[in-house]
C-alpha cells in the first residue's frame, strides 16, 4: 500500500492550485466602507470561533479520553448534572451573542448605505468643502447605465470616480430586480423598478476594479459586469472631457433603444443626457405619451377629495418626482 508521504506532494500542489484562485478582496478592499465591512466580518468570525474551536477541541479530547481501550477513564453511569458545567455551557455563548449583537448593531447603523459619509478613510474626515459625486445607476437587461447629472454625461458598463471623494449612488432598475456590487467599494445594494435606492461609498486607491450584478436577472446575467475606475482628480477630469467629446446624446428615444435586452454590451459613452431622464426612468414614463407613475399615484390618492386637494395636485403634476413631503401635504388637504 502506498504511504501518506506518497500523496503529500500532489495534495499540496492541488491545495495550492485551488487557493491560487481565491481573491481576498472582501477582506482587503481599496474603499473605506468595504474595509470597515471586512473588519466586521473578521470580528464576527473571531467571536464565533471562540465557541467553535473549544467545542471541536473538547469533542476530540472526549473521544480520545473516553475511548473503550482507556480503562483508567472515570466511569460514572449515574452522573446527570453539574452546575459549573451548566454555567459554562450557557454563559459563554450568551456573552458572545451579546458582544456580536452589539458590534453588529453599531456597525449596521454606521455603515447604513443611505447614511452620508463622515470620513474618507481611518482618521480622515470628509473635508467640509467637498461635495459628494452623484452617480445615477440604472440596471438594464443586461448592462449597467451610469448617469452623471452634474457633468451631464453617461456611460454604459463603465464608471469612474476620483479617489478620496465621497460618492453618492442613486440606483434604480428598468425591468427586473437586480443588485449592484463593487467588492472593493462597498457592499451590494439592490435596484428595483419604480423605486430608488442609495449607496454612499468612497474609493481610496487609483486602479481598475471589478463590478458586477450579484442578483440573477435572466439570460444575460453572467455578462452583466463593468469596470470601476478609481482616478486622480486630474485623470477624472480627462475622463469626463473624453466622454463629453463622444458625440452621442442620451435622449429618451436613445434610452428606449438602449433598454432593449442585449448581452455582453460593449462600453458606450454619451456626451449629453436629458436632464429629467433618470426621474422618468424611476417613474416608468420614458416612452412618449406615457403617464408618469407619480402622476397616477397622486391622482389615485386624491380621488374624491376636496377642491383644495385637486388644486394642489394640479400644482404637483409638472414636478418630476412626487416627494414624501408633497405627498403628505396633498393627503392632508
Amino acid at each position: 500500500m502506498p504511504s501518506i508521504k506518497t500523496f503529500r506532494a500532489p495534495a499540496l500542489l492541488a491545495i495550492t492550485a485551488l487557493l491560487a484562485g481565491c481573491n481576498t478582496v472582501v477582506l482587503n478592499p481599496s474603499g473605506d466602507v468595504a474595509r470597515q465591512q471586512g473588519h466586521l466580518v473578521m470580528i464576527a468570525t473571531g467571536l464565533m470561533l471562540l465557541i467553535i474551536v473549544p467545542v471541536i477541541a473538547l469533542t476530540l479530547l472526549f473521544a480520545w479520553r473516553y475511548r473503550a481501550a482507556n480503562k483508567d477513564a472515570d466511569y460514572q453511569p449515574d452522573w446527570h448534572h453539574s452546575t459549573r458545567l451548566e454555567l459554562v455551557i450557557w454563559s459563554a455563548p450568551l456573552l458572545i451573542i451579546i458582544a456580536l449583537g452589539a458590534v453588529t448593531w453599531i456597525s449596521t447603523h454606521t455603515l447604513d448605505p443611505y447614511r452620508p459619509l463622515d470620513r474618507i478613510a481611518a482618521g480622515k474626515p470628509v473635508p467640509a468643502d467637498v461635495k459628494p459625486l452623484e452617480i445615477q445607476v440604472v440596471a438594464l437587461d443586461w448592462k449597467w447605465l451610469f448617469i452623471y447629472p452634474e457633468q451631464g454625461i453617461a456611460s454604459v458598463n463603465e464608471v469612474a470616480a476620483p479617489v478620496d471623494r465621497p460618492i453618492l449612488f442613486k440606483l434604480t432598475s428598468s425591468t427586473t430586480m437586480n443588485a449592484f456590487y463593487v467588492p472593493d467599494l462597498a457592499g451590494m445594494i439592490y435596484t428595483m423598478p419604480g423605486m430608488q435606492t442609495e449607496l454612499n461609498a468612497v474609493i481610496n486607491k487609483p486602479g481598475v476594479y471589478h463590478g458586477l450584478s450579484s442578483h440573477y436577472s435572466g439570460a444575460g446575467f453572467s455578462g452583466m459586469t463593468f469596470k470601476f475606475h478609481g482616478l486622480t482628480s486630474d485623470d477624472f477630469g480627462k475622463w469626463v472631457a473624453t466622454t463629453k467629446s463622444g458625440g452621442q446624446s442620451l435622449t429618451r428615444a436613445a434610452y428606449n433603444d438602449l433598454a432593449k435586452p442585449t448581452e455582453r454590451n460593449p462600453v458606450q459613452r454619451f456626451g449629453a443626457v436629458d436632464a429629467d431622464l433618470f426621474s422618468r426612468i424611476i417613474n416608468i414614463c420614458t416612452v412618449e405619451g406615457q403617464r408618469c407613475m407619480h402622476e397616477v399615484m397622486a391622482q389615485d390618492a386624491l380621488r374624491g377629495r376636496s377642491k383644495a386637494g385637486e388644486a394642489a395636485m394640479a400644482a404637483l403634476l409638472p414636478q418630476q418626482v412626487c416627494t414624501r413631503e408633497t405627498r403628505v401635504d396633498l393627503l392632508t388637504n
